[in-house]
């Protein structure tokens, strides 16, 4: 009897491992295959650079306006120390996308370096300058002098899946060539950044580890084609980090090597989603299009007879849904070319021709080039109101604070609500970019700020664009 309970026993394990093996060598299969991810890595870091840049810094005095005084001269002298220059360092990532010296990386970390350095895995360091720069997408491609240099081939993003593994390779707080893996978590992600308080579109997310010094390096698939560029990170977020899609890189390339930047169409709106509720006030059937909330002075919009409160449907043959692809559809165009468009206005639809200008900096009317703040601010909205505690809806709102800036030194901090510029009156960030073009570096802005409730005038200078 026990020896039929032991034989049975015996059947019954043997039963089950038969089953079981088929499922566990399923699951053990991607361990096996774990050197994919060491052969990607052996083949692209030779093409894999860590960019470190140099900027010098010019910080004044907040009491140099009494060093010009001449009673203070008679004192002390003519030649007061009231300026400093100050080296500031960066560090960075990018990767060799052809063999004759070009290197794909983010503007960020390029933008305004008095010198770039580039370093190979072997060692080998040379002297990188920006051929071309595009901060929409925060793009940017330095040029060495080399030849025969390897390459990293660019992938299809549109294909990558999400949930697929994915490879980031970077320079993480000077660590070169640190290798993390993950898996793109999400496509098509949003990433608000900038002064301007722009809205980056279409970025891929993933939770391999980013970490600042990561930008510009390339995410990976596993067969070693990049299918992003590596470009920012959630504060205090976990396993949440962003890229460019190559896609989008792709399409500017050329554009980048040959003219040294991106020439793209402009319409000249301000744009919304519809809303469920913005649909039924507007009487439409369904939430979709764009809802032109403003329109800029003198842009193609206004000379084709855009109105404020217009629902854009169409262009051309191309359905809108949202405000991404009203602006990828005009993006895809050249300035010059006409197009046509479908509105809903006053419950019917019309159609108007435009014919698209050139975009300038998102066709927002910018800074001079060369006034600097030392702040980034952003029209107000419901999650800034919270962030800040905001009181006022309206102004704009510095959003944060660059150490030792005029804006620092001035004793501005995030959360203020800025007022007025100069007695003039700030209602959003148009305001704001038309009453500060004309203000030159060493000129005085006179802001009115509201912070807690209270309003004060703070005296900010100006200083060189950096």
């Amino acid at each position: 009897m026990r020896r039929k309970l032991v034989v049975s026993s015996l059947a019954l394990v043997i039963l089950i491992l038969s089953f079981v093996q088929p499922v566990f060598s399923q699951v053990t299969q991607p361990l096996r295959e774990g050197n994919v991810v060491a052969d990607v890595v052996e083949k692209v870091s030779p093409a894999v650079v860590n960019i470190n840049t140099l900027k010098v810094a010019t910080y004044r005095s907040p009491f140099a306006p009494f060093f010009e005084d001449p009673f203070f001269r008679y004192f002390f002298g003519d030649t007061p120390q009231y300026e400093r220059k100050v080296p500031v360092r960066g560090l960075g990532t990018g990767f060799v996308f052809r063999s004759d010296g070009y290197i794909l990386t983010n503007n960020h970390v390029v933008e305004g370096a008095d010198e770039i350095k580039v370093t190979f895995i072997d060692g080998k360091e040379f002297t990188g300058k920006v051929v071309g720069a595009d901060p929409l997408t925060d793009l940017a491609v330095v040029k060495i002098n080399a030849s025969d240099l390897p390459v990293i081939p660019l992938g299809d993003s549109d294909k990558a899946r999400v949930g697929e593994w994915v490879i980031a390779i970077g320079n993480p707080y000077g660590l070169s060539h640190t290798v993390t893996v993950g898996v793109l978590s999400a496509k098509g992600r949003p990433i608000q950044s900038g002064d301007s308080g722009r809205e980056y579109e279409n970025f891929l997310q993933t939770d391999a580890a980013i970490n600042p010094g990561n930008s510009g390096g390339p995410l990976l698939n596993l067969k070693g084609e990049v299918i992003g560029i590596n470009t920012a990170i959630l504060p205090y977020a976990q396993g949440i980090g962003f890229a460019v899609p190559i896609n989008m890189a792709k399409e500017i390339l050329d554009d980048l090597i040959e003219k040294g930047r991106v020439v793209r169409a402009w319409l000249g709106i301000y744009i919304q989603d519809v809303t469920e509720e913005i649909a039924q006030t507007f009487g439409l059937s369904e939430a979709k299009g764009a809802l032109v909330a403003d329109i800029s002075p003198d842009s193609p919009a206004e000379k084709s007879g855009i109105l404020r409160g217009d629902i854009i449907l169409k262009v051309d043959d191309q359905e809108i849904d949202n405000v991404a692809k009203l602006q990828q559809t005009i993006r895809s165009h050249k300035p010059g070319d006409k197009v046509t468009l479908e509105i809903w206005r006053n419950k019917e639809i019309i159609q108007l021709q435009v014919t698209l200008g050139e975009l300038k900096e998102e066709g927002i009317p910018t800074v001079s080039p060369r006034a600097y703040f030392g702040m980034e601010v952003s029209e107000i909205n419901p999650e800034l109101i919270q962030r800040f505690s905001l009181r006022r809806n309206e102004g704009v709102v510095i959003v944060s604070v660059e150490p030792n800036g005029p804006a620092d030194e001035a004793g501005l901090r995030p959360g203020d609500v800025i007022l007025e510029v100069n007695r003039q009156r700030i209602t959003s960030l148009e305001d704001w970019y038309q009453a500060t073009a004309t203000i030159k570096p060493q000129d005085v802005a006179l802001l009115l700020i509201d912070r807690g409730g209270r309003t004060y005038f703070v005296p900010v200078r100006a200083e060189e664009n950096r």
